[in-house]
């Protein structure tokens, strides 16, 4: 990330900016269901769906545990596994975020948490801000059973204690395959951090990252 980009994370962390379209402004609890600390370092995968990837990808490569955070598609085939196709909103596609973390460093409920507190708004339906479509949805593939565990007693949890005005929308599925996005969609934010969108829809999201999670923030 740019110095001019960490400035505007720092600007509107300071004015009480943070809370853009998609972003949660309360602090969520954490989850009562989760899968341990990990006793040895060894690579894990997330896959999250939450609007444009370029967000939820810059979120999570600015977590601590995060190795890599890779936009990408999943839920539809691989021959429409393509930008411009995806966006027909017609492939079964979601826009997606393949995040590789260690296990030992941060567990898969602190991801959730995240996922759920700054990288997007799970109580919207097929869009997220100004992008409108089922391949915005929110989503979660798991491809473990102990992540749909934690998943799904998540979602239960956080709709019990009515933190969201709405209730929570986020499908919870079963990961088919992730699809690797094309490059110049990798590491978008950092690219390009006075683009206007980036501006307004995913710096926020940054900011609120640091103010809620300042022990998890890394500022790579």
């Amino acid at each position: 990330m740019s110095m001019l980009s960490n400035a505007f994370i720092n600007v509107l962390a300071a004015l009480g900016l943070a809370g853009a379209p998609g972003v949660n402004a309360a602090a969520l609890p954490a989850p009562t269901v989760d899968e341990p600390i990990a006793a040895a370092s060894a690579p894990a995968t997330a896959i999250f769906a939450g609007g444009c990837f370029w967000g939820v990808e810059a979120v999570f490569a600015h977590v601590k545990g995060v190795k890599n955070a890779t936009s990408g598609y999943s839920g539809g085939d691989a021959a429409t596994a393509k930008y411009t196709v995806v966006g027909s909103g017609r492939t079964g596609h979601a826009e997606a975020v393949k995040v590789t973390y260690d296990p030992a460093v941060i567990s898969y409920g602190q991801l959730l948490k995240v996922f759920f507190s700054v990288a997007h708004d799970p109580t919207q339906l097929n869009r997220q801000g100004p992008d409108v479509g089922t391949q915005y949805r929110s989503a979660i593939f798991y491809s473990t059973p102990d992540q749909k565990r934690v998943a799904d007693a998540y979602v239960a949890q956080l709709n019990q204690a009515k933190v969201f005005g709405r209730p929570i929308v986020t499908e919870i599925a079963p990961l088919k395959a992730f699809y690797q996005a094309e490059d110049y969609h990798q590491n978008y934010l950092a690219l390009h951090p006075n683009e206007p969108y980036i501006v307004f829809n995913d710096m926020p999201k940054l900011a609120e990252l640091k103010q809620q999670f300042p022990d998890l923030y890394s500022a790579r």
